[in-house]
This record gives structure tokens, C-alpha cells and sequence, in this order.
């Protein structure tokens, strides 16, 4: 049984890996998941490829900003790819894998290495989290949807505002809420910046 496990677990890393949800290596706490949830593993692992090729074309398409990392092409990215995994493995557990990813990012951050070009921070982690929960509770209310349909709502959702980002300025910087420019240089090694996390119609 344990090998079983162990094998389900690497086709699990392997599938994030190398399917685009992730840009730094497979966190101890995600392998800790993986472990002791393997057939949900398996089931993400056979259906994760299905979202993030729908994340790619929204990406493609330029059908909201291009940002992969605070902006709300990241919001549909945690939203569509929970909403659409929640069809498939109950939601506590994705709700545990989703933080499990969030330490995990966190746990690189103090090792210099980045996610989709940038340096994680801690209300990078709330922004994600609180997307995260945006698609638990679509994929919950509209389980018989086709993927596009999921897409089409998910962004509906976002330009309403009901989906989460980080506030930036023209000039594309962050800045805080009181509208003041975040100089990412001041802040190295410390986890905690004074962004803004703002609705996604903002």
C-alpha cells in the first residue's frame, strides 16, 4: 500500500510540475497532502491538464489582464482551476491543498526563488486563498456546466468584482491603499509588504 502511495504521489508532483500551476519546485507540504490524500492526487492529476489548458487560453486571448501574479488573470487561474477540480475531489480536501501551496510558497520565499516571475508575499497568499474560495463556491453551484460555460461565469464573476487582486498603479507598481508606491528592493526577506488587495473590478 505504501508503495501504491508513493507512486500515486509522484505522478502527482510531476503533473503540477509540469502543467503550469506552479514555478517553483513541489513544496514539503503539498508532498505532505499528496501523501496522505493519493486518490484525490490521481484524480488531479488526470484532470489538472483540463484546466490549465482553459487557463492558457483565457491567458492567449487576452479576455481580462495578462498578469499572472497579483492581477486577475492570476484570479481565474486559483478560481477556474478550483472551481473545476472541485467536480472531481470534495472540496475540504482542495481547501487543504490550496493552503498547503500557500505555506509552501511562503517556505520558497525564504529561499530566494519566485512564482511567475515575482517574489511571493503574505497578501499574495490571502488574494489567492480568497480566489480560491470564489471557485469552490461556483464549481458547488453549477457542477453540470461545460468547461466553457465555468470559464465564461468565472470571468463574469471577476468583472463584477466578485474575485480578489493587488492594487497597482499606471505604471504598473504596487502600491498601498494609501496610493503610495511599494519599493519591493526595501522589503527583502521580509514576508509581510503593505500592498492592497482590492476587487477585481477596481
Amino acid at each position: 500500500m505504501l508503495k501504491s502511495k508513493n507512486i500515486i504521489v509522484s505522478y502527482f508532483l510531476l503533473s503540477i510540475v509540469f502543467q503550469g500551476f506552479s514555478q517553483h519546485e513541489i513544496s514539503k507540504y503539498e508532498y505532505r497532502w499528496a501523501f496522505f490524500h493519493p486518490f484525490a492526487a490521481k484524480k488531479i492529476q488526470n484532470h489538472l491538464k483540463e484546466a490549465m489548458a482553459i487557463y492558457h487560453s483565457v491567458k492567449s486571448s487576452k479576455l481580462l489582464d495578462t498578469v499572472e501574479s497579483g492581477g486577475t488573470l492570476d484570479a481565474f487561474r486559483h478560481a477556474y482551476t478550483m472551481a473545476y477540480l472541485s467536480r472531481y475531489v470534495k472540496i475540504n480536501k482542495l481547501r487543504k491543498l490550496g493552503k498547503a501551496h500557500e505555506r509552501g510558497n511562503e517556505y520558497f520565499f525564504y529561499k530566494n526563488q519566485q512564482e511567475f516571475g515575482e517574489r511571493a508575499d503574505s497578501l499574495a497568499c490571502v488574494m489567492d486563498l480568497r480566489n480560491n474560495e470564489l471557485g469552490f463556491e461556483i464549481g458547488k453551484n453549477n457542477k453540470n456546466a461545460s468547461k466553457d460555460d465555468l470559464k465564461s461565469i468565472i470571468i463574469e464573476q471577476i468583472k463584477a468584482g466578485n474575485a480578489w487582486k493587488l492594487k497597482k498603479n499606471n505604471q504598473n507598481l504596487y502600491i498601498s491603499c494609501q496610493n503610495e508606491p511599494i519599493l519591493i528592493e526595501n522589503y527583502k526577506r521580509k514576508w509581510f509588504l503593505p500592498k492592497c488587495l482590492i476587487k477585481s473590478n477596481e
